[in-house]
């Protein structure tokens, strides 16, 4: 029996591709090897396309196989999982309902991810508007698509009615808008997940305005930092990816928090309360205990003195407690921007962070070790050269220009 002429043209790719995949490109000049890059990606849009239209008339092979779909029957016997699958046969659902989205896949106009925006645009649009307009909005984006990628094409979809419809746009907008929050308040999550080695990996779906202004707080942080959380000029740390630079960012901004801003819990504002052997404060070595059941380091209790809202509670030698607080030895908004007005900057040695995104540091002593608050005993240090004015693999030496050299202990 004679073969569908689907697969004799299926038959015919393959072997097509067979004889391609003998030629060695190395030698290829360059504007051919342009046109042949294009060529490829425009015919593996047209076979998306018809892969598409096959899935979307392939009810038949679910039924045959008990599959949730075709889309995920394929992906289980190719090996491509089952989440991908199920993407595939919606978007092939939707090129079925807009077909002249999937005669654009299938003929090269447009490519996969560009169908994928265009019909959910559309799929969007209100259900009651004329279906003259519906089709002059996909002819729109359609042609729109000669000119820009999904994401942009992912804004001129939600617009698309300026163009197709004037009147109706600003009402369809602000329903889009609506079921946006909407949907961004049923789908916030923030989950902690302990890994067992000291660190917990934090886990959120935000609503997109708020994880704008998160990004913004962060950024403000990372921004004016870039080279320098890399660590000193000697480049003894390797440069920090963005990810990493938003991290450090974040645990910034946390203790930043203003704790007399927040709910009140437990008694008092919302606080982290220390208990740390005198000892142990004073040498800053062993460890500390957290009121929320964790441990830290008595090293980094130092530091934390400095400038983040806890509250160190200091035990004697027979677990009495010698001091509670440490909100009064903080300082100043006016000693700091006495402070800003002196040192300008971070005052480690060639460091360039400017006053404004350093930490108050208790130098001349320490708190630990008996310092005051006062102005002469503060220094500006941004936040990776003050972790390490608190970090016992490093000792500091004070220059004659007040600025602050770091050596490791050997």
């Amino acid at each position: 029996m004679d073969e569908h002429p689907l697969l004799r043209a299926l038959w015919s790719v393959d072997a097509a591709l067979d004889a391609a995949a003998g030629i060695d490109p190395v030698f290829l000049p360059t504007r051919d090897k342009e046109r042949a890059l294009q060529a490829l990606q425009q015919e593996l849009s047209r076979l998306e396309g018809l892969r598409m239209r096959l899935l979307a008339d392939a009810g038949d092979v679910a039924d045959e196989h008990a599959a949730r779909s075709a889309g995920v029957w394929l992906a289980v016997e190719m090996r491509s999982g089952a989440r991908q699958g199920a993407r595939d046969q919606r978007l092939a659902d939707a090129l079925a309902r807009w077909s002249h989205v999937g005669t654009a896949l299938r003929d090269g106009v447009v490519n996969a991810a560009q169908a994928e925006v265009i019909a959910t645009a559309l799929d969007a649009l209100p259900d009651d508007l004329d279906p003259e307009l519906v089709a002059k909005a996909g002819a729109q984006l359609i042609s729109d698509a000669g000119h820009f990628g999904p994401r942009e094409l992912r804004v001129l979809g939600r617009r698309v009615l300026d163009v197709a419809a004037p009147g109706l746009a600003e009402a369809h907008e602000e329903r889009l808008l609506r079921a946006e929050e909407r949907r961004g308040r049923a789908e916030t999550r923030l989950t902690f997940r302990p890994r067992g080695d000291g660190v917990t990996d934090v886990i959120a779906r935000l609503p997109d305005h708020v994880a704008d202004r998160l990004q913004a707080y962060l950024d403000s942080f990372t921004a004016p930092r870039r080279g320098h959380l890399d660590g000193p000029a000697s480049g003894d740390v390797a440069v920090m990816s963005l990810p990493r630079r938003r991290g450090e960012a974040f645990c910034a901004f946390l203790e930043r928090v203003p704790a007399d801003r927040l709910p009140i819990h437990g008694g008092t504002a919302t606080s982290v309360v220390v208990t740390v052997d005198l000892d142990a404060i004073t040498r800053g070595l062993g460890m500390a205990g957290l009121s929320t059941g964790g441990t830290m380091t008595a090293t980094e209790v130092r530091r934390l003195a400095c400038s983040a809202n806890i509250l160190p509670a200091v035990l004697g030698g027979a677990g009495e407690v010698l001091d509670l607080g440490r909100s009064r030895r903080l300082f100043s908004p006016g000693q700091r921007k006495a402070l800003m007005i002196r040192d300008r900057r971070c005052r480690a040695e060639d460091c360039d962070i400017p006053a404004a995104w350093c930490e108050v540091h208790h130098a001349n002593p320490p708190w630990s070790s008996g310092g005051r608050t006062d102005l002469k005993d503060g220094q500006l240090l941004c936040s990776f050269h003050h972790h390490r004015a608190h970090d016992p693999g490093w000792v500091t030496s004070r220059l004659p220009s007040g600025d602050v050299r770091y050596h490791r202990r050997t």
